[in-house]
């Protein structure tokens, strides 16, 4: 009996989900029989700070309603998730998560479930200890921003997309869906 794979995808601010360190996250899950949804913003983010985390949440809380444990897969403000991602025991992707804001740092500590932490160390929402103390999955770039992308040709941010695709393929399979052994 097979378990169906389900995959929410969360965007950041800009409300796209199809960036490409996202998109290839949601392929690698999609690549795997996952079933996909997508949260797409309702009306515009909220310009204060603190509001944005109740914007978000209530919005994924709805998005989640009836989805069998997904693997959550968020970028930059899907990140404020963590806690609800925390209080369903669901396993997650986080691109860029934001480790400067409390809620955020403390969802992930309470997570029990798998989570992959994805950030760059020229990100000021990054904190390279904390990020493995919360997870002993996680996907480090030398010098990228908030975005993935590294200083120089474009060529070095496309290639730092393939590293971080290859991490999720490594952490879905390794990790979170692993192929059950062959019986000989």
């Amino acid at each position: 009996m097979t378990t169906q794979r389900t995959a929410l995808v969360i965007p950041g601010s800009s409300g796209c989900w199809h960036l490409p360190h996202q998109l290839f996250a949601a392929n690698a899950a999609q690549m795997r029989g996952a079933q996909m949804h997508y949260v797409s913003w309702s009306g515009e983010v909220p310009p204060e700070p603190e509001a944005r985390g109740p914007w978000a949440v209530e919005q994924i809380a709805a998005a989640l309603r009836g989805l069998p444990n997904p693997l959550i897969i968020a970028y930059s403000l899907g990140t404020l998730s963590a806690d609800l991602a925390a209080n369903h025991e669901l396993p997650a992707i986080w691109i860029t998560p934001l480790l400067h804001r409390s809620e955020v740092v403390e969802g992930l500590r309470r997570a029990g479930a798998p989570r992959l932490l994805i950030g760059g160390t020229a990100d000021s929402s990054w904190r390279p200890k904390l990020a493995r103390d919360l997870s002993p999955h996680v996907f480090e770039v030398e010098g990228a921003d908030h975005g993935l992308r590294v200083p120089g040709p474009l060529a070095r941010s496309a290639a730092v997309l393939g590293e971080m695709a290859t991490a999720v393929e490594e952490f879905l399979d390794r990790v979170l869906w692993p192929a059950p052994p062959h019986v000989h």
